[in-house]
């Protein structure tokens, strides 16, 4: 399998498309992609606009991290020839109706205050992991549970570093999405490194 190279400048999809399309997707497989692109642009849309309002680098960070991964699955959107949901990249715009309700909601809350900013950032990446679990549950592709593992891996670390930050406020995430069991064995354990693996780690407020 070629890999999706990606750097902190961006993402090449030239390995990705140098090498044929020998097995097609599931209808399932295609689905997902098309809504984990959108996802992803839910989590940068939502940290650009924390970013701005809050000046600590933990959101523009993780915003930055973000564009790759919705750049990772676009690579295989468009090694598939599926239709990319983001006719238009204005932050804040989905043609997913559940993401274009989660936006407004999770900004209105994340602009209440820098604690409840990182409460939004841990539940977004929480919604985030419980969505890729799902998929790859089903996946069967090489290339599409490759891609998923490589946006989960740095969904759990940004989980991690939102939750960091949040214990240094003296405050604590209870996980809505997935298990307490998964969300203890995620922050009790280190960072991940990897492919798309995107630590985002900032520092305090102030």
């Amino acid at each position: 399998m070629s890999d999706i190279n990606i750097t902190a400048s961006g993402t090449s999809c030239s390995n990705l498309n140098s090498t044929p399309v020998t097995v097609p997707l599931t209808e399932d497989e295609a689905d997902a992609l098309i809504f984990m692109r959108e996802e992803e642009k839910l989590a940068r849309d939502i940290y650009l606009a924390l970013s701005d309002k809050w000046g600590v680098p933990i959101f523009a960070n993780i915003a930055a991290s973000e564009q790759r991964h919705m750049d990772a699955v676009g690579c295989m959107i468009s090694r598939y020839q599926l239709v990319d949901p983001i006719t238009d990249d204005t932050p804040g715009i989905f043609n997913n109706e559940v993401l274009a309700a989660l936006y407004p909601a999770l900004l209105s809350q994340g602009l209440e205050s820098y604690e409840q900013a990182l409460q939004v950032g841990a539940t977004i990446e929480d919604l985030d992991i419980n969505d890729l679990n799902k998929e790859l549950a089903s996946a069967q592709h090489t290339e599409v549970i490759a891609t998923f593992e490589n946006l989960a891996r740095g969904s759990r670390n940004h989980l991690r570093s939102f939750v960091g930050e949040l214990e240094k406020l003296g405050a604590n995430y209870t996980p809505q999405y997935i298990s307490s069991e998964e969300f203890e064995a995620i922050i009790s354990s280190p960072m991940e490194t990897g492919t798309a693996g995107g630590k985002g780690q900032g520092h305090g407020h102030g």
